[in-house]
């Protein structure tokens, strides 16, 4: 079995909870209220600032060339269509760009902070194959649902599902499953520890939102 897939068995619980979560599939039923999914929207967009700059570092640190392009050409996605897709939303939703960092975002924000100034791309995979597979796990299901959607719903689901994003979620999955093999076994420790740490929260920022986040108005 493949690094990142012991990796996921060791969060078992918390990831089948973050991937099959009553938030996404009310998301993907339709049936989600927008002021649940603007509360969302302004919370998720508060990781963007972040993510850039994790994704971006693990570029700057990938062994070789081949392996920066294809994070490379996924942080020009991440700054070009989703970019647009949450200001498209924030629009049509009638509410600002952003609000108060909830504690559920906070401390994801700190996780990919600590992950980026580590400067040890092992680290910094971990965060990113949480933050991207568990999104291609819950959305993949939905994905013929999502264009009989509003946009701010159906949109969120295609970002994060089809051939192309399976393909981003593999080449992080094969970088981290690469560079595992690498790793001593108090890295190894590290990497577990940081993966285990992303999925709980993931989770629990399912969580806070099905319960509902204040919406910036």
């Amino acid at each position: 079995m493949s690094a990142t897939k012991t990796l996921r068995a060791l969060a078992a619980d918390d990831w089948q909870a973050a991937t099959t979560h009553a938030f996404t599939d009310a998301l993907a039923n339709g049936t989600l209220s927008q002021d649940k999914m603007a509360g969302y929207l302004q919370q998720d967009y508060l990781f963007v600032e972040g993510f850039v700059r994790l994704l971006a570092s693990a570029v700057a640190h990938a062994p070789t060339l081949a392996d920066a392009v294809p994070g490379a050409q996924f942080l020009g996605l991440i700054c070009g269509s989703e970019n647009t897709y949450f200001l498209r939303s924030f629009e049509a939703l009638g509410v600002p760009q952003t609000g108060s960092s909830a504690p559920e975002t906070v401390a994801f924000q700190m996780l990919m902070d600590d992950a980026r100034r580590s400067g040890r791309y092992e680290l910094m995979l971990a965060v990113l194959v949480v933050a991207e597979w568990t999104y291609l796990d819950w959305a993949t299901p939905f994905e013929a649902r999502a264009d009989d959607l509003p946009f701010w719903l159906g949109q969120w689901i295609t970002l994060h599902s089809g051939e192309g994003f399976a393909g981003v979620v593999g080449y992080l999955r094969g970088q981290l499953d690469a560079v595992w093999e690498t790793l001593d076994e108090t890295a190894q420790t590290d990497v577990t520890e940081t993966f285990t740490r992303a999925v709980a929260l993931e989770r629990a920022f399912f969580d806070a939102a099905w319960i509902g986040f204040p919406v910036a108005r």
